[in-house]
C-alpha cells in the first residue's frame, strides 16, 4: 500500500546521473534540505506499510513492513523524533529516546520485504504523545563526467501514542477580513491531534447566493497547535459579498463559523 496524502513526510530522493549544470542544481536542492513530498508519494521504488503507528496501553509496540520493489538492493537507515508544531503550525522535530526500533539500518534485496519494529518506552499520559519514525534510502552515490550526485527518498511514519482519554476537540478562532482576504485561525483544543481534510470558504451576496468558494487542503494539526489559513477573494465579487462561510472538515470534528465583513472588508 502506498501512503495517503494525509499520512506520511516524504523526501524524494533516487539515485541518478545528471549532467553538471543539472547536478549543481541538485546540490542547491540538497543544501537548502529536505525536499517535503506528500502522497501521492514522489516517484520511488520502495515503500512502507502501515503508513502509521497507533500506540497505547493496549498496543505498546507495532510492526513496519519496507517493501522494496526496485531492480538493486535497497540500504536504508531509522532515526526516531519527537514531532510537534510550532506557533504557526510548521512541523519540528527533536531527538528522543521514547522510542525503541529494531534494527537501526535495514538491507532489503530485490522484490523482498523486511520487518521493522517499533515501541513505546513511556506510560500513556493525559495528553497524546507524537512521533515520526524516518525511513531513510542510503544510495550510492553514481558518477557522470565527474560529477558524483546521490538523492533518496525518506518516510516519515507518523507513531501516535495514545493518551488516558480521547478528547478530541477544535476552534475556529477570531476570522477576520481585510482587503479581500479572509483569514481562518484554527486550533486544536483537544488532547489529541486530527487532520484537517479541508477549509472550504464561501462567499454570500445580499440574496444569499454563493458567488465564491475555495476549499484549501489541510494537515495533520496536534493537540494544542494552531494554524491560520487564508483566502484571498477576488475584487471583482468581494464588493458583492455580504457574508463569509467558513467550514472546516477533519477526521474527528466539524467547525463552521460566519463572518460579515461589512464596507470595509473588500479595502478601502
Amino acid at each position: 500500500m502506498r501512503p495517503r496524502r494525509s499520512a506520511i513526510l516524504g523526501t524524494m530522493t533516487r539515485a541518478r546521473t545528471f549532467r553538471p549544470r543539472t547536478a549543481a542544481i541538485v546540490f542547491m536542492i540538497s543544501i537548502l534540505g529536505f525536499l517535503i513530498c506528500r502522497p501521492p508519494v514522489c516517484s520511488g521504488e520502495w515503500r512502507v506499510t502501515p503508513i502509521r503507528l497507533d500506540l497505547g496501553r493496549e498496543a505498546k509496540a507495532g510492526a513496519i513492513t519496507v517493501v522494496n520493489g526496485a531492480d538493486e538492493r535497497l540500504h536504508v537507515q531509522m532515526k526516531a523524533s519527537e514531532w510537534s508544531q510550532d506557533a504557526d503550525g510548521k512541523d519540528r522535530y527533536a531527538d528522543t529516546e521514547d522510542i525503541v526500533y529494531f534494527p537501526k539500518i535495514m538491507d532489503v534485496g530485490k522484490d523482498q520485504q523486511r520487518i521493522l519494529r517499533a515501541g513505546i518506552r513511556i506510560p500513556a499520559a493525559k495528553t497524546e504523545k507524537t512521533y515520526r519514525l524516518f525511513i531513510e534510502e542510503m544510495p550510492p552515490p553514481r558518477k557522470s563526467d565527474g560529477v558524483s550526485v546521490a538523492i533518496a527518498i525518506r518516510f516519515g511514519v507518523p507513531i501516535f501514542v495514545k493518551p488516558l482519554k480521547e478528547e478530541p476537540k477544535g476552534a475556529i478562532g477570531a476570522v477576520a477580513m481585510a482587503n479581500g482576504k479572509v483569514t481562518v485561525p484554527v486550533k486544536n483544543t483537544g488532547n489529541v491531534h486530527f487532520v484537517i481534510r479541508t477549509v472550504a470558504v464561501a462567499g454570500e451576496n445580499g440574496r444569499g447566493e454563493k458567488i465564491y468558494s475555495k476549499d484549501i487542503e489541510g494537515w495533520y494539526l496536534l493537540a494544542g497547535a494552531s494554524r491560520t489559513y487564508e483566502v484571498q477573494i477576488p475584487q471583482e465579487v468581494c464588493r458583492e459579498v455580504v457574508k463569509v462561510a467558513i467550514e472546516v472538515k477533519t477526521d474527528r470534528v466539524a467547525l463552521s463559523k460566519t463572518l460579515e465583513p461589512g464596507k470595509t472588508g473588500c479595502g478601502p
